[in-house]
């Protein structure tokens, strides 16, 4: 008998109207602004800063991923569900999904098996239709640039050739990324090189999820950069008086989503950067609401440590003035096998003691990485049914040998009730393990000191290079002042360095710098390392080709 695909489960599972899931947290019906029977915005009035204080903070991420992913939000609901089922009152604070991943690798990201938040089909869809405000938000704003160009009585001299905004759009396409607008005539425009970013990898969507209210939303998009004059001055959103409209079209998008996890527990779901290209995590109101209304928040960062978690920890923690109280790092058998050589196609979902033993210094790097932090990590075999009982135990006992705990994690077949050992242990380390976590770098220090210390500590590289691009880009950045934000990596997810075809736990490599970007709303700067794109595109069968829809609306193919 075969297990029920993910969609299934969704489909069939007794969902209950959003207003009850509300209740449960303390949130009043009639201060819901529902989006149908299931899915709702929290005003921002229930954020509590009092009671922040007193709830804790569960960060989860994960080892490097193979190509499938390794299931932190599977893991993530999963915990919230444990949690509610040993007595805690537990939120799950997540991303929504891209629309991109959706129709090209994944398929969705709504967790997976008995641990997802649902309504899984509108949550990986269109949902409450934040993504597409951001859409708007930013290309507002390059309709605005490009009206100015044309306009020759109230022009700010803005030079076509320095603009560095871009429009956005919510998916995989390539083709987008440079191109050519404007043409056709005088009408039409003037013409220049254009390109897009996918939404995720947005400023706008940053600037979303860094925001602490409105007022902030507002005083960061008129803080970001678009590009200069002939006369070398620089032009910012403000200067074009655009951060009003932008923020009425996200008045809607800056609260944050209330739906349901399958076994009736509350999830808040709010903004989507990705985390190889931006920072990773979701909003801080969002985290700062699930801790207002729960004692619990399980949140998680993207892709492995090396870019989700350190993002989380230099960016996140630094503007939300938070920081974790728990510290969740998935790993999976297959991972392990895969960072130890099972590189083939298929190979790493077959049993093999040996091709663990020879990865398992990848999820060592990402133990050690936890302590340098301050924090004491717990490590959640996400399990698959290819696990071997002896792979199982050699993982279970080098985390042992570094003082360090790892449970299996049996969320997908079983939910919340196989995840009871994982949830009291975190309640455990959150009130005994002493965690006291320090940034690994201070914002003052300089531009280069804190990209070498990521990636000395972080990734474990021996020395940093830059490309003679980077460096005229780095001069930019201190000519403008804005050396003294955090720097948000762009690298691959798939290494712990800056080439995706070296795995495990590599030693003796530099990393380069190939350019600089930087948001200035959202405030932090983006040393570009290898050949990371910030629009995607599709693989060769993408997901889309699955998928379909019935004369009676039924969805099959999206999980």
């Amino acid at each position: 008998m075969s297990f029920p695909t993910d969609l299934e489960i969704a489909q069939n599972a007794d969902i209950r109207h959003i207003r009850e899931i509300a209740e449960i947290i303390g949130i009043h019906r009639d201060d819901l602004e529902y989006y149908g029977k299931y899915k709702a915005k929290i005003p921002l009035t229930y954020i509590d800063e009092e009671k922040i204080k007193k709830s804790k903070l569960v960060l989860v991420t994960a080892v490097n991923p193979t190509p499938a992913g390794e299931g932190k939000t599977t893991v993530s609901v999963g915990l919230c569900d444990g949690l509610n089922k040993i007595g805690k009152k537990a939120v799950a604070v997540l991303r929504e999904p891209s629309l991109g991943p959706v129709f090209g690798i994944k398929g969705g990201a709504a967790g997976g098996g008995y641990a997802q938040v649902i309504p899984m089909v509108d949550i990986n869809l269109h949902f409450t239709g934040d993504f597409a405000a951001i859409e708007k938000a930013n290309n507002l704003l390059s309709a605005l640039i490009d009206n100015n160009l044309q306009n020759k009585k109230f022009s700010l001299n803005i030079d076509p050739r320095t603009i560095v905004w871009k429009r956005v759009m919510d998916m995989n396409d390539r083709s987008l990324r440079q191109i050519v607008i404007g043409l056709g005539g005088s009408n039409n425009g003037i013409t220049r090189e254009e390109g897009f970013n996918i939404t995720p990898a947005s400023e706008v969507m940053a600037i979303l999820c860094l925001s602490k209210n409105f007022e902030d939303l507002k005083n960061r998009l008129g803080n970001i950069f678009v590009g200069y004059t002939f006369d070398k001055k620089p032009v910012f959103a403000r200067d074009l008086k655009a951060e009003g409209a932008m923020a009425i079209l996200l008045k809607d998008a800056i609260k944050p989503n209330l739906v349901q996890t399958l076994e009736g527990n509350p999830a808040i779901l709010h903004g989507g950067p990705f985390a190889n290209i931006a920072q990773g995590t979701n909003t801080i109101i969002a985290t700062k609401t699930g801790l207002s209304l729960a004692d619990y928040v399980v949140t998680e960062a993207g892709f492995g440590a090396d870019l989700g978690a350190e993002k989380f920890l230099h960016i996140k923690c630094h503007y939300g003035k938070m920081k974790p109280d728990a510290y969740v790092i998935v790993a999976t058998i297959r991972a392990l096998r895969y960072h130890g050589g099972a590189t083939k196609k298929g190979e790493y979902g077959q049993p093999n003691l040996q091709f663990v033993k020879n990865g398992i210094d990848n999820l060592k790097k990402h133990i050690e990485n936890a302590f340098k932090f301050g924090l004491k990590p717990i490590i959640a075999i996400n399990h698959f049914a290819t696990d071997a009982e002896d792979e199982i135990e050699f993982v279970k006992s080098e985390c042992e040998k570094l003082g360090v705990k790892a449970i299996l994690a049996d969320e997908f077949v079983h939910g919340g009730e196989g995840m009871r050992e994982l949830a009291e242990e975190v309640v455990y380390c959150a009130a005994n393990c002493g965690n006291d976590f320090q940034p690994l770098y201070n914002v003052e220090d300089t531009v280069e000191h804190k990209i070498e210390t990521i990636a000395k500590e972080i990734y474990g590289a021996d020395a940093v290079n830059y490309s003679q691009k980077s460096k005229a880009q780095l001069k930019t950045i201190y000519d403008l002042g804005f050396d003294k934000l955090p720097v948000c990596m762009a690298k691959t997810q798939k290494s712990l360095t800056d080439d995706e075809t070296k795995i495990g736990r590599p030693t003796n490599f530099k990393v380069t710098v190939r350019e600089f970007e930087f948001a200035a709303g959202a405030g932090f700067i983006i040393p570009i390392l290898g050949d990371m794109m910030r629009m995607p595109g599709l693989p060769n069968v993408p997901a889309a080709e699955g998928m379909d829809i019935d004369l009676n609306g039924v969805i099959t193919g999206l999980s």
